[in-house]
């Protein structure tokens, strides 16, 4: 059987069995490419127009927490992948080497040990990455490059078709970017424009003041937005703990 029919017999079973909502299109093409590939987890997202990273959807919910200590540390297999366009593959010591903040984090928060991090597009629906998580970084030598490559352009299709063919959400944007991951992400941003606000900084400090907040605590820029949004830490507080 050929990697398109292993993925394309993975998304009939992960669509067949669970949720049709067509925002959770990203989690479903997560769940199928890690069974196609046989990772342990996968997660999908994309820089938006404001040149920002977006989480889609992933495979599972500790794949999402992954996803969010590279956001948090602002560094990672995903961002270098990004910047470069290229395929970026890293077992634990390569993880602790060029990525220390990030790694720090993943090993405290979830049990990956190596990363494949793959560009996606551009194509109509934009241009992002797909990272591939497993526990054991000696089985990163066993997942064939070439074969997550191809499942990529085909996740890549995926999102293509569904901007071209499917339902659109009322902000005019496609349904697959309304999941919930990409709205927790967007509490970030209002968290930032508080922050912003507050200290008369731009979006960029505002961020950084975030990220430095969260990472001294081992938490996401996630948990230290809400508590901004919520009251339960303000503004002077980051300034005062960076």
């Amino acid at each position: 059987m050929s990697i398109a029919d292993r993925f394309t017999a993975a998304l009939a079973e992960v669509s067949g069995a669970g949720p049709a909502e067509p925002e959770l299109l990203p989690a479903r093409l997560s769940r199928a490419a890690a069974s196609a590939l046989g990772t342990d987890a996968a997660g999908i997202g994309m820089v938006d127009e404001f040149g920002r990273w977006l989480p889609l959807g992933a495979s599972e919910d500790v794949a999402g927490t992954a996803e969010r200590m590279q956001f948090t540390a602002g560094q990672g297999p995903c961002t270098t992948c990004r910047v470069e366009g290229q395929p970026v593959l890293a077992v634990q010591e390569e993880l602790q080497r060029r990525w220390p903040v990030f790694t720090r984090l993943l090993e405290s928060r979830t049990p990956f040990r190596a990363v494949l991090a793959l560009p996606l597009g551009p194509a109509p629906w934009g241009r992002g990455a797909m990272d591939l998580y497993l526990r054991d970084g000696a089985a990163l030598a066993g997942v064939d490059v070439f074969a997550a490559t191809a499942v990529g352009d085909l996740v890549s299709a995926a999102l293509s078709d569904a901007t071209v063919w499917g339902s659109w959400a009322a902000d005019g944007r496609p349904a697959w970017r309304a999941g919930p991951t990409a709205r927790e992400r967007a509490r970030v941003w209002e968290a930032m424009g508080r922050v912003g606000m507050d200290l008369d900084v731009p979006a960029e400090e505002a961020l950084a003041l975030l990220r430095a907040d969260a990472t001294a605590a081992g938490r996401t820029v996630e948990e230290v937005a809400a508590d901004v949004l919520e009251g339960r830490r303000g503004a002077a507080d980051l300034r005062a703990g960076r």
